[in-house]
């Protein structure tokens, strides 16, 4: 049985009674075309069911088009979240999204960026952890790049989508403070030689939402309490053993990240320390496990879908509003849940030293 026969650019100009340059500037929104006429080759090829060739089209302007999708680890909660929230939105504009993980290692990050270049894609999303050189290079090429969850300092021509972590944080250091805690340790701390006020690291955005919160509540901080860890699964496990085995008048814990806040969780359940009796924590990132804890895991919710949608409808629908005012920020929510109490005398005796089998 012969295939009926797609309908071209051509059908659709006869149809209309318009030349097929009109057509083609219908359709690539460029050059002057009257709201009359632009209706008329529309309605033309609806009647048609004419499809414009997205392969012709790339070929013609030198784009192949979709958006690149560059995040530090695809299985992890927060970035799985807001990938969702990316595709959603290139779904609902008509883009396809490509998607690669960087790990956090600024030359594999390179290398993605690179290749997504010389695709020649319409623009870029990214939760950046590179060389500013390399993003202003892509900057230049890209119709468009749009930075999430983080920034780097010397771009901020480029237009970003951020959580208030500072938000959150604060009113998790105020609701610790209200409960009657002063010994509040911070795990996830800037590692050495790394500046503490780093303003594109959340993790820098939270050490330092967390040092100001305590002075504008009298409460001196403690450097001891502010502990350097990287969220890794070895380094925030050391990292949080070494806290609650060294300072047993620590009586609360806040995680900077949703790995440093297992670890605590983890660390707590080896050294048979009680939640909340013994100690209490808490995390910013509200990821699923956080509920399924014994006490459910009091938390920072990130709207992670939320910055992948904004993120993706700024860089494909608000063109001109990027760049204005700063990045787009987008409120945290603090979640209140068992794993955190009102302070209380000490810890029962025994408790806090390891486990022996």
């Amino acid at each position: 049985m012969t295939q009926p026969r797609s309908a071209t650019i051509k059908d659709v100009a006869a149809a209309a009674g318009v030349g097929i340059a009109t057509v083609s500037r219908v359709f690539s929104g460029t050059g002057s075309v009257s709201a009359a006429t632009r209706e008329r080759v529309l309605a033309a090829a609806r009647e048609l069911d004419y499809r414009p060739s997205a392969l012709g089209r790339g070929l013609k302007l030198r784009r192949s088009g979709g958006i690149g999708l560059i995040v530090p680890d695809v299985t992890d909660p927060f970035c799985a979240e807001l990938v969702a929230g990316v595709l959603a939105c290139a779904r609902t504009l008509g883009e396809h999204v490509i998607v690669d993980a960087a790990h956090g290692d600024p030359a594999r990050e390179a290398e993605i960026l690179d290749r997504l270049v010389e695709q020649r894609v319409d623009g870029v999303i990214a939760v950046p952890a590179g060389r500013d050189a390399d993003w202003r290079a892509a900057a230049r090429v890209c119709s468009s790049v749009v930075f999430a969850d983080r920034v780097l300092p010397g771009l901020p021509e480029i237009p970003a989508v951020l959580a208030d972590d500072a938000g959150g944080v604060r009113s998790l250091v105020e609701y610790l403070v209200g409960l009657g805690h002063r010994s509040i340790a911070f795990l996830g701390a800037a590692p050495p030689g790394v500046p503490r006020e780093e303003p594109g690291t959340p993790l820098g955005v939270r050490e330092r939402a967390f040092r100001d919160t305590l002075a504008q509540l009298r409460v001196p901080v403690e450097e001891d309490l502010v502990v350097a860890a990287r969220p890794a699964g070895d380094a925030a496990y050391a990292a949080a053993a070494g806290l609650l085995q060294r300072r047993a008048d620590v009586t609360a814990v806040l995680a900077a990240g949703h790995l440093l806040g297992e670890a605590a969780v983890l660390v707590a359940r080896e050294l048979d320390l009680r939640v909340p009796a013994d100690v209490s924590i808490a995390m910013v990132d509200d990821v699923a496990w956080a509920e399924l804890c014994d006490p459910p895991l009091t938390a920072v919710a990130r709207p992670a879908r939320d910055i992948g949608y904004r993120a993706c409808e700024l860089l494909l629908r608000d063109r001109a509003r990027r760049g204005r005012g700063g990045p787009v920020l987008l409120p945290t929510e603090l979640v209140v849940r068992g794993s955190c109490g009102a302070i209380r005398t000490a810890r029962a005796p025994g408790r806090g030293a390891p486990r022996h089998p």
